[in-house]
């Protein structure tokens, strides 16, 4: 049984997972328009896993009993300097999701609730491979500098990025 505040915790994030894919569509479109079509299909990509982690907690809630609260989101940001800048911003994002996991996962020891903290386990181990992937990235970025053939390398490398539903993830994306 889930109790009313982790649900409410639970729900806030999912809302959360939502507004991350927002915000990686708009970086896809961004990097299309800057030219750059393997950094779009990378951020495209990663919406999609964003909107299957935002279905794994709808799923979850949903057979918890709980009643979801699509919150409203604020805009996402759809300018940015550069390829770098886009990525930085996305580690720093990814970031706050592995702060916001880890209170999760504190909140569901605390109340003793195993289901939650077994759901939890499978984003926690997730973020470490994110927080990797944008770290790479930045530092073959800060290597190339403002060098265009080297960015084009970056992109071309991007542009290999295929979406891979994971193992019992809803099929609705």
């Amino acid at each position: 049984m889930i109790s009313k505040k982790m649900s409410d915790s639970l729900n806030s994030h999912m809302n959360l997972e939502l507004f991350s894919a927002h915000m990686y569509l708009a970086m896809s479109s961004c990097a299309n328009e800057m030219g750059l079509k393997g950094a779009a299909n990378w951020f495209f990509v990663q919406y999609r896993e964003e909107m299957i982690h935002f279905l794994k907690f709808y799923t979850y809630l949903t057979d918890q009993g709980v009643v979801i609260s699509l919150l409203a989101s604020k805009a996402v940001p759809n300018k940015y300097k550069s390829l770098l800048d886009m990525l930085q911003k996305t580690l720093a994002h990814e970031q706050l999701i592995t702060s916001c996991f880890n209170n999760l996962t504190e909140q569901a020891v605390q109340e003793k609730d195993h289901a939650t903290q077994i759901f939890l386990q499978w984003f926690v181990t997730e973020q470490i491979e994110e927080e990797n992937n944008d770290r790479d990235l930045i530092a073959k970025l800060k290597l190339v500098g403002n060098n265009g053939q080297g960015i084009l390398m970056i992109d071309g490398e991007m542009a290999q990025r295929v979406f891979v539903l994971p193992a019992g993830a809803p099929q609705a994306i």
